[in-house]
Protein backbone atom coordinates (compact mmCIF):
# COMPACT_ATOMS: atom_id res chain seq x y z
CA UNK A 1 0.00 0.00 0.00
CA UNK A 2 1.49 3.38 -0.86
CA UNK A 3 1.70 5.84 1.59
CA UNK A 4 0.99 9.42 1.02
CA UNK A 5 3.47 11.72 2.22
CA UNK A 6 1.62 15.18 2.14
CA UNK A 7 4.02 18.21 1.65
CA UNK A 8 6.94 15.88 1.84
CA UNK A 9 8.59 16.88 -1.39
CA UNK A 10 11.89 17.54 -0.22
CA UNK A 11 14.80 15.72 0.69
CA UNK A 12 14.51 12.60 3.20
CA UNK A 13 17.71 11.71 4.95
CA UNK A 14 18.74 8.25 5.83
CA UNK A 15 20.97 8.21 8.00
CA UNK A 16 23.36 4.95 8.99
CA UNK A 17 21.29 2.76 5.40
CA UNK A 18 22.17 -0.58 6.45
CA UNK A 19 20.11 -3.68 6.92
CA UNK A 20 16.59 -1.68 7.45
CA UNK A 21 17.94 1.58 5.94
CA UNK A 22 18.54 -0.11 2.81
CA UNK A 23 15.38 -1.63 2.47
CA UNK A 24 13.52 1.59 3.49
CA UNK A 25 15.33 3.60 1.00
CA UNK A 26 13.75 1.28 -1.64
CA UNK A 27 10.34 1.89 -0.94
CA UNK A 28 11.35 5.67 -0.31
CA UNK A 29 12.76 6.20 -3.64
CA UNK A 30 9.91 6.46 -6.28
CA UNK A 31 7.22 4.57 -5.47
CA UNK A 32 5.61 6.81 -2.55
CA UNK A 33 2.66 9.51 -3.45
CA UNK A 34 4.52 12.55 -2.90
CA UNK A 35 7.89 11.67 -2.11
CA UNK A 36 10.58 13.81 -2.79
CA UNK A 37 14.46 12.50 -3.09
CA UNK A 38 16.05 9.85 -0.56
CA UNK A 39 19.55 10.55 -0.04
CA UNK A 40 21.39 7.70 1.72
CA UNK A 41 24.10 8.70 4.34
CA UNK A 42 26.15 4.82 4.53
CA UNK A 43 29.95 3.33 6.11
CA UNK A 44 32.08 3.14 3.02
CA UNK A 45 32.37 4.18 -0.45
CA UNK A 46 31.59 0.20 -1.21
CA UNK A 47 28.24 0.55 0.34
CA UNK A 48 27.28 4.11 -1.45
CA UNK A 49 28.15 2.75 -4.77
CA UNK A 50 26.05 -0.97 -4.25
CA UNK A 51 23.11 1.36 -3.36
CA UNK A 52 23.89 3.69 -6.67
CA UNK A 53 23.39 0.59 -8.95
CA UNK A 54 19.95 0.41 -7.44
CA UNK A 55 19.22 4.42 -8.50
CA UNK A 56 19.43 5.63 -4.48
CA UNK A 57 21.69 8.50 -4.40
CA UNK A 58 24.18 7.44 -1.04
CA UNK A 59 27.37 9.44 0.19
CA UNK A 60 29.79 7.34 2.88
CA UNK A 61 29.82 9.23 6.22
CA UNK A 62 31.63 9.11 9.24
CA UNK A 63 29.38 10.65 11.75
CA UNK A 64 32.74 9.26 14.96
CA UNK A 65 35.23 11.67 12.60
CA UNK A 66 35.54 15.52 11.79
CA UNK A 67 34.35 15.89 8.14
CA UNK A 68 31.12 16.65 7.37
CA UNK A 69 28.46 15.20 4.99
CA UNK A 70 25.93 16.77 2.64
CA UNK A 71 23.24 18.23 4.19
CA UNK A 72 20.41 18.72 2.06
CA UNK A 73 19.10 22.54 1.10
CA UNK A 74 15.75 21.20 1.18
CA UNK A 75 15.76 18.64 3.96
CA UNK A 76 12.07 17.72 5.26
CA UNK A 77 12.67 14.56 7.20
CA UNK A 78 15.36 12.42 8.97
CA UNK A 79 15.20 9.13 9.52
CA UNK A 80 18.66 8.51 11.82
CA UNK A 81 19.17 3.81 12.47
CA UNK A 82 22.95 4.39 13.27
CA UNK A 83 24.04 2.74 16.63
CA UNK A 84 25.02 4.55 19.40
CA UNK A 85 28.68 5.12 20.21
CA UNK A 86 29.95 7.22 23.11
CA UNK A 87 31.39 7.31 27.39
CA UNK A 88 29.52 7.00 30.15
CA UNK A 89 26.07 6.21 28.22
CA UNK A 90 26.02 9.04 26.20
CA UNK A 91 25.91 8.77 22.19
CA UNK A 92 28.25 11.14 21.25
CA UNK A 93 27.57 9.93 17.61
CA UNK A 94 24.30 11.21 17.54
CA UNK A 95 25.20 14.11 19.14
CA UNK A 96 28.15 14.66 16.30
CA UNK A 97 25.15 13.81 13.55
CA UNK A 98 23.02 16.57 14.64
CA UNK A 99 25.82 19.84 15.24
CA UNK A 100 26.30 18.61 11.41
CA UNK A 101 22.94 19.40 10.22
CA UNK A 102 23.13 22.51 12.09
CA UNK A 103 20.15 25.13 11.41
CA UNK A 104 18.31 22.46 8.84
CA UNK A 105 14.45 22.44 10.10
CA UNK A 106 13.17 18.94 8.71
CA UNK A 107 9.29 18.38 9.37
CA UNK A 108 10.07 14.97 10.93
CA UNK A 109 12.60 13.41 12.49
CA UNK A 110 12.19 9.70 13.16
CA UNK A 111 14.69 7.93 15.77
CA UNK A 112 14.85 4.46 15.58
CA UNK A 113 16.12 3.09 19.10
CA UNK A 114 15.57 -0.22 20.92
CA UNK A 115 13.04 -1.82 23.46
CA UNK A 116 16.17 -2.40 25.85
CA UNK A 117 15.29 0.85 27.56
CA UNK A 118 12.69 -0.54 29.72
CA UNK A 119 15.47 -2.75 31.07
CA UNK A 120 14.30 -5.96 32.82
CA UNK A 121 10.76 -6.44 33.92
CA UNK A 122 10.72 -9.86 35.26
CA UNK A 123 8.47 -10.45 32.02
CA UNK A 124 5.99 -8.36 33.02
CA UNK A 125 3.99 -5.89 29.87
CA UNK A 126 5.47 -2.77 28.79
CA UNK A 127 3.56 0.17 26.65
CA UNK A 128 4.96 3.18 25.55
CA UNK A 129 3.66 4.68 29.46
CA UNK A 130 6.59 2.53 31.06
CA UNK A 131 9.05 4.10 32.58
CA UNK A 132 12.78 3.37 30.93
CA UNK A 133 15.33 1.88 32.83
CA UNK A 134 18.26 0.68 30.63
CA UNK A 135 20.09 -1.51 32.39
CA UNK A 136 23.50 -1.74 29.99
CA UNK A 137 25.32 1.31 28.33
CA UNK A 138 23.89 0.22 25.18
CA UNK A 139 20.50 0.47 26.61
CA UNK A 140 21.49 4.20 28.18
CA UNK A 141 23.00 5.39 24.77
CA UNK A 142 19.81 5.12 23.20
CA UNK A 143 17.57 6.60 25.82
CA UNK A 144 20.65 9.32 25.75
CA UNK A 145 19.84 10.02 21.66
CA UNK A 146 16.02 9.91 22.38
CA UNK A 147 16.71 13.02 24.56
CA UNK A 148 18.72 14.34 21.90
CA UNK A 149 16.16 13.82 19.55
CA UNK A 150 13.16 15.45 21.16
CA UNK A 151 15.00 18.62 22.31
CA UNK A 152 16.25 19.31 19.22
CA UNK A 153 12.94 19.10 17.25
CA UNK A 154 11.55 20.56 20.02
CA UNK A 155 13.56 23.63 19.44
CA UNK A 156 12.95 23.85 15.83
CA UNK A 157 9.06 23.12 15.88
CA UNK A 158 9.58 20.14 13.76
CA UNK A 159 7.41 16.52 14.96
CA UNK A 160 9.25 13.49 16.54
CA UNK A 161 8.63 10.14 16.50
CA UNK A 162 11.18 8.07 18.60
CA UNK A 163 10.30 4.13 17.97
CA UNK A 164 11.45 1.76 20.51
CA UNK A 165 12.44 -1.49 18.22
CA UNK A 166 12.53 -5.27 19.55
CA UNK A 167 14.71 -7.60 18.05
CA UNK A 168 15.06 -7.22 13.82
CA UNK A 169 14.59 -10.23 12.16
CA UNK A 170 13.64 -10.97 8.25
CA UNK A 171 15.66 -12.67 5.10
CA UNK A 172 19.50 -13.33 6.20
CA UNK A 173 18.74 -12.37 9.91
CA UNK A 174 17.21 -15.84 11.16
CA UNK A 175 19.21 -18.25 13.51
CA UNK A 176 19.90 -21.06 10.50
CA UNK A 177 23.62 -20.80 11.09
CA UNK A 178 22.97 -21.52 14.97
CA UNK A 179 20.80 -24.52 14.13
CA UNK A 180 23.13 -26.30 11.17
CA UNK A 181 25.87 -26.23 13.87
CA UNK A 182 23.34 -28.02 16.10
CA UNK A 183 23.71 -25.09 18.91
CA UNK A 184 21.21 -25.82 21.99
CA UNK A 185 18.31 -23.46 23.27
CA UNK A 186 17.50 -22.55 26.38
CA UNK A 187 14.29 -24.39 27.25
CA UNK A 188 10.95 -22.91 27.43
CA UNK A 189 10.37 -22.97 31.24
CA UNK A 190 13.62 -21.45 31.97
CA UNK A 191 13.06 -18.55 28.78
CA UNK A 192 10.88 -15.46 29.27
CA UNK A 193 8.93 -13.76 26.96
CA UNK A 194 10.53 -12.47 23.58
CA UNK A 195 10.05 -9.30 21.52
CA UNK A 196 10.91 -9.03 18.23
CA UNK A 197 9.60 -7.38 14.64
CA UNK A 198 9.96 -8.43 11.15
CA UNK A 199 12.08 -6.33 9.38
CA UNK A 200 9.55 -5.22 6.75
CA UNK A 201 7.16 -4.44 9.27
CA UNK A 202 9.51 -1.79 11.13
CA UNK A 203 10.01 -0.36 7.29
CA UNK A 204 6.07 0.20 7.35
CA UNK A 205 6.10 1.68 10.49
CA UNK A 206 9.10 4.24 10.01
CA UNK A 207 6.93 5.10 6.51
CA UNK A 208 4.36 5.62 8.50
CA UNK A 209 5.85 7.76 11.20
CA UNK A 210 7.35 10.04 8.39
CA UNK A 211 3.50 9.88 6.66
CA UNK A 212 1.15 10.22 9.44
CA UNK A 213 0.80 13.36 12.22
CA UNK A 214 2.16 11.17 14.76
CA UNK A 215 4.52 11.71 17.65
CA UNK A 216 6.08 10.86 20.13
CA UNK A 217 6.83 6.96 21.53
CA UNK A 218 5.74 4.16 19.54
CA UNK A 219 7.07 0.73 20.70
CA UNK A 220 7.52 -1.42 17.64
CA UNK A 221 7.06 -5.37 17.87
CA UNK A 222 4.95 -8.03 16.78
CA UNK A 223 3.41 -8.01 20.10
CA UNK A 224 3.25 -12.15 20.21
CA UNK A 225 6.60 -12.36 22.69
CA UNK A 226 7.48 -15.65 21.87
CA UNK A 227 10.06 -17.45 23.18
CA UNK A 228 13.46 -17.57 22.03
CA UNK A 229 12.70 -21.59 22.66
CA UNK A 230 9.78 -21.45 20.42
CA UNK A 231 10.93 -18.77 18.02
CA UNK A 232 14.04 -20.97 16.99
CA UNK A 233 12.24 -24.31 16.92
CA UNK A 234 9.22 -22.65 14.28
CA UNK A 235 12.32 -21.79 12.08
CA UNK A 236 13.77 -25.13 12.50
CA UNK A 237 10.09 -27.04 11.38
CA UNK A 238 9.13 -24.04 8.43
CA UNK A 239 12.99 -24.39 7.48
CA UNK A 240 13.28 -28.25 7.46
CA UNK A 241 16.09 -28.27 10.26
CA UNK A 242 16.33 -30.61 13.04
CA UNK A 243 14.99 -28.89 15.81
CA UNK A 244 17.79 -27.23 18.77
CA UNK A 245 18.38 -29.19 21.85
CA UNK A 246 16.92 -27.59 24.60
CA UNK A 247 19.20 -27.10 28.31
CA UNK A 248 18.26 -25.66 31.45
CA UNK A 249 19.86 -22.26 32.57
CA UNK A 250 22.31 -23.98 34.57
CA UNK A 251 23.69 -25.69 31.26
CA UNK A 252 23.06 -22.83 29.45
CA UNK A 253 26.01 -21.20 30.83
CA UNK A 254 28.98 -23.27 29.45
CA UNK A 255 26.60 -23.51 26.23
CA UNK A 256 25.61 -20.19 25.15
CA UNK A 257 27.67 -17.53 24.39
CA UNK A 258 27.91 -14.30 27.20
CA UNK A 259 26.28 -12.14 24.81
CA UNK A 260 23.73 -14.29 24.37
CA UNK A 261 23.14 -15.18 28.17
CA UNK A 262 23.06 -11.09 28.60
CA UNK A 263 20.50 -10.81 26.22
CA UNK A 264 18.09 -13.70 28.04
CA UNK A 265 18.64 -12.38 31.54
CA UNK A 266 16.50 -9.53 30.42
CA UNK A 267 12.62 -10.09 30.38
CA UNK A 268 10.05 -7.94 29.37
CA UNK A 269 6.87 -8.14 27.13
CA UNK A 270 6.36 -5.30 24.43
CA UNK A 271 2.98 -3.85 24.07
CA UNK A 272 2.30 -2.70 20.62
CA UNK A 273 -0.69 -0.30 21.12
CA UNK A 274 0.28 3.03 19.34
CA UNK A 275 1.90 1.17 16.90
CA UNK A 276 -1.58 -0.63 15.56
CA UNK A 277 -3.72 2.67 16.37
CA UNK A 278 -1.59 5.48 15.85
CA UNK A 279 1.15 4.53 13.13
CA UNK A 280 -1.62 1.98 11.54
CA UNK A 281 0.64 -0.83 11.25
CA UNK A 282 -0.70 -4.42 11.95
CA UNK A 283 2.53 -6.60 12.34
CA UNK A 284 3.26 -10.18 10.94
CA UNK A 285 3.17 -13.12 13.22
CA UNK A 286 5.89 -15.18 13.86
CA UNK A 287 4.65 -18.18 11.28
CA UNK A 288 3.95 -15.33 8.70
CA UNK A 289 7.21 -13.85 9.32
CA UNK A 290 9.31 -16.79 9.16
CA UNK A 291 7.88 -17.94 5.88
CA UNK A 292 8.33 -14.69 4.08
CA UNK A 293 12.07 -14.06 5.20
CA UNK A 294 12.76 -18.30 4.36
CA UNK A 295 10.61 -17.74 0.81
CA UNK A 296 12.69 -14.40 0.32
CA UNK A 297 15.98 -16.55 0.74
CA UNK A 298 14.51 -18.93 -1.50
CA UNK A 299 14.87 -21.90 1.79
CA UNK A 300 11.31 -22.18 2.49
CA UNK A 301 11.06 -26.16 3.28
CA UNK A 302 14.89 -26.21 3.38
CA UNK A 303 15.04 -25.22 -0.30
CA UNK A 304 18.35 -23.03 -0.75
CA UNK A 305 19.04 -19.96 -3.11
CA UNK A 306 22.92 -19.77 -2.70
CA UNK A 307 22.27 -17.36 0.62
CA UNK A 308 24.11 -17.35 3.76
CA UNK A 309 21.94 -16.72 7.02
CA UNK A 310 23.26 -15.30 9.63
CA UNK A 311 22.02 -15.41 13.39
CA UNK A 312 18.70 -13.10 14.53
CA UNK A 313 19.94 -10.22 16.08
CA UNK A 314 18.89 -5.84 16.96
CA UNK A 315 20.62 -4.78 13.81
CA UNK A 316 19.48 -1.53 12.32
Amino acid sequence: MAHELAGSAGTCLIAGCGYTGTRLARRLSGHLVGQGPVLALVRSAAAAAGLAREGIRAVPADFDGTAAFPVPEDLSAVVYLAPPAGPDGEDGRFRRFLAVLGPARPRVLVYVSTTGVYGDTGGAAVDESAPPAPADDRARQRLHAEGQARRWCEAREARWVILRVAAIYGPDRLPLDRLRRGEPVLRAEDSGPGNRIHVDDLVAACLAALARPVAGVVNVADGCSESMAAFTARVAVLAGLPAPREVTWAEAQGALSPGLLAFLRESRRVLNPRLVRDLGVTPRGPEAGIRDSLEEMGLLGGRPRGQKATAEREGR
